[in-house]
């Protein structure tokens, strides 16, 4: 094993505090020189925001080294040449997409959805739903598939089931840049310089961290911290099940030493 991939929410931090262990564990896999990187599916804010949330509970982190779903969307969209956009996102991650026209409208050459929370309107989504029916060729770009997280007041949906709505309406699917997309996991290999086989994902979420990892090769750890839920280790009826449980984020050094 020679990196580490970290979900954030549920595994380094719950309703905005450090988990215990949090900070020491990234602290040691520092210490051991161990690359990493933090994969969020979090589109509500951007990645300068998610770094200072993680300095202010006392965890060493870097705007460079995370990685979430409008950074890579971004990238995929210059690489199309794509400008005008239709957004379907918070406004604290208009930030992200700076250097495209947001304004949307019958013009748009894509349309990209994140998790809006409360901002899911049925206008908002029918509007949406109108941009890409008008046009057949327009990309639909989903900012991750999570179905829920556990939020301060509890779980609450996340971007997942809204993305559903619009592909079962519209007939497309959508183009899916956070987790469990192979092409997410992919580009933190390529910016570590690793292959999926010398890296392991923690996190939270059974399906998006975990099996989502495995698919691509890489190993998986389930933390029975965040929305983790008793049976979430099981294996399900096609026989999948996460390779690695912790208790939390605090036994990483144990079992990297295992491995």
């Amino acid at each position: 094993m020679q990196a580490v991939l970290f979900d954030i929410d549920g595994v380094l931090l719950f309703k905005g505090a450090a988990l215990p262990g949090a900070a020491q564990t990234l602290r040691w896999v520092q210490q051991q020189g161990i690359p990493y990187r933090f994969l969020t599916n979090t589109t509500s804010k951007p990645a300068s925001r998610i770094a200072a949330d993680l300095q202010a509970a006392g965890i060493a982190a870097h705007e460079a080294d995370i990685l979430t779903p409008p950074i890579a969307a971004r990238l995929w969209l210059q690489q199309q040449r794509k400008q005008r956009l239709h957004v379907l996102l918070p406004q604290a991650v208009y930030s992200e997409f700076g250097m495209f026209d947001l304004s949307g409208g019958d013009d748009a050459e894509a349309l990209v959805i994140g998790d809006m929370g409360t901002g899911f309107t049925f206008e908002v989504l029918n509007q949406a739903f109108r941009v890409l029916m008008a046009d057949p060729d327009i990309p639909l770009l989903a900012l991750g598939m999570t179905r829920y997280f556990a939020a301060a007041d509890g779980l609450q949906l996340d971007v997942g089931p809204f993305v559903k709505a619009l592909e079962y309406a519209t007939g497309r699917q959508a183009l899916v840049m956070g987790k469990p997309a192979a092409s997410f996991f992919q580009q933190a290999l390529a910016a570590l310089n690793v292959t999926a086989e010398q890296t392991l994902m923690i996190g939270d979420d059974r399906l998006g961290d975990v099996l989502g990892a495995q698919a691509c090769g890489i190993h998986g750890a389930l933390v029975r911290t965040g929305k983790y839920r008793p049976g979430d280790e099981d294996a399900d009826s096609a026989g999948l099940q996460p390779q690695h449980l912790l208790d939390s984020v605090a036994g990483l050094p144990e079992l990297w030493r295992s491995l």
